[in-house]
């Protein structure tokens, strides 16, 4: 190529300043979209053969030494140039290396702009693919905990106060709703990724007579961008599936919270199994949750990232500025991490080995059946408000003897509630409390089963009792 380097060409007399071209270039980040750019590229290649704007041999050679420059770049034995500045140059100028004058007529009727927004949408999709692969992942280790758990009874919490027993397998199906709507999320932030806005030139399209539908359908996009200043400019779908990352990243927070806090000695519901575990380089005995920690802390990097995306974007007039190449980084890094984060919290969770007895002594503690008590009442006619100040007092009563509700004598309730009968015994019984809440969404042994059943199917798992 004649000129220096790039896209500068006999435009410019000289070179950028050396500390301009370090801050402008973006090959250190961008070499990521190099399968997607040798897709687009080779794509955008056929069609011009196709609609006779080059000939089918150069096409052929285009498409060839396309495949060649990707594998040598890939494999490092083709060096990135910076002075190119990005993945779209040091193609291209490798190519024309490899194949001569041919390759300087790939970029006909196309600009760094919709090349740029092509394989930022690729890349976008696939890693959208990658992740559910991932939710899902983490989705089946989550399963596999519940099934085994069915009948490990354990405390519910609000506020960090032991509430109502609940079923464990019920708590691990929380995380499986929250990973749903992750998926949800991520899936319908790819759906608007699928759109190709190659054709849309540098923002004003091309007068040469090109078929963008030609390309979309070789790239596998399911239709065309429909106006060529928004296409070029447009970078909603990165912000959106790094919000989704962003969200994701918040419920593998409170998976890590919950785990730091379970695994303390003060708490002991769960040992993390020892390879996501680290020691202390002082003191010999401890065994750290540093990973359950980390998923905690990730999720301030997602957020950064996505606030990044928009600060970005929020002053850009139509139709491409250079700024559009600090949205790469954020995408980049938050797509990263949820891949890496998904798949610990996987290994993570199937290593889980819960204390039983421990989780079933907890609901022995903090009258956890009071609520027993006031529905109880309900059941007799008794208007609700009146039967939870009951119970309350009931509580009170209790916490002045030292003992739990159950523990109280019938007496000792029918002198609070003349309607309080012997039958009340079974209402405190913790394991009919959470079988007694047999409705949709609920806890109840048999709601739970249905649940599992219906996550194993969509996750194309055997259900354990088929």
């Amino acid at each position: 190529m004649s000129g220096p380097k790039g896209a500068r060409g006999r435009r410019f007399e000289g070179a950028l300043d050396p500390i301009a071209a370090q801050l402008n270039a973006s090959i250190d980040f961008d070499q990521r979209l190099l399968p997607h750019d040798v897709a687009g590229s080779i794509a955008h290649a056929q069609m011009l053969a196709a609609r006779g704007l080059i000939t089918g041999a150069d096409a052929k050679l285009i498409v060839e030494g396309l495949r060649r420059v990707e594998a040598k770049l890939a494999s490092g034995e083709l060096p990135w140039d910076a002075a190119l500045e990005d993945v779209h140059m040091n193609v291209e100028a490798r190519l024309i290396e490899d194949i001569g004058d041919a390759g300087r007529r790939l970029h006909t009727g196309r600009s760094r702009n919709d090349q740029v927004a092509t394989d930022l949408r690729l890349y976008a999709r696939a890693a959208a693919a990658q992740i559910v692969t991932a939710i899902d992942d983490l989705r089946r280790a989550f399963l596999a905990q519940a099934r085994a758990h069915v009948d490990t009874l354990m405390p519910g919490y609000t506020h960090f106060q032991r509430a109502q027993p609940v079923r464990l397998a019920h708590h691990m199906l929380a995380y499986d709703a929250m990973l749903e709507r992750d998926r949800g999320r991520v899936t319908d932030a790819a759906r608007r990724a699928d759109v190709s806005p190659l054709g849309s030139g540098a923002l004003a399209g091309t007068t040469l007579p090109i078929d963008r539908e030609h390309v979309a359908r070789a790239l596998g996009f399911s239709s065309v961008t429909r106006n060529s200043l928004d296409a070029v400019g447009d970078r909603d779908f990165a912000i959106e599936l790094v919000a989704a990352c962003a969200l994701m990243q918040a419920h593998l927070s409170r998976l890590g919270e919950e785990l730091v806090l379970w695994t303390s000695q003060e708490v002991g519901f769960v040992r993390i199994g020892e390879a996501y575990c680290s020691g202390s380089s002082l003191m010999p005995q401890k065994m750290n949750p540093d990973l359950a920690e980390l998923l905690r802390a990730k999720s301030g990097r997602s957020v950064g990232a996505w606030v990044t995306l928009l600060t970005v974007l929020k002053g850009l007039p139509l139709a491409y500025n250079k700024d559009l190449q600090e949205t790469q980084e954020p995408l980049y890094d938050a797509v990263e991490t949820a891949l890496s984060t998904l798949a610990v919290a996987a290994g993570m969770v199937a290593s889980l080995v819960f204390d039983v007895d421990r989780l079933r002594a907890a609901i022995g503690a903090g009258h956890l059946v009071a609520t027993e008590l006031a529905d109880y009442l309900v059941t007799k006619g008794v208007a609700f408000r009146e039967a939870h100040d009951v119970a309350g007092h009931l509580v009170r009563v209790a916490t002045a003897k030292g003992v739990e509700l159950g523990q109280l004598s019938i007496e000792e309730l029918k002198a609070v509630h003349i309607l309080f009968e012997a039958d009340v015994a079974d209402w405190l019984d913790p394991a009919r409390a959470v079988d007694r809440r047999d409705l949709p969404g609920g806890p109840a042994k048999s709601r739970v089963l249905a649940e599992i059943d219906r996550i194993s199917a969509e996750l194309g798992v055997q259900p354990p009792h088929s």
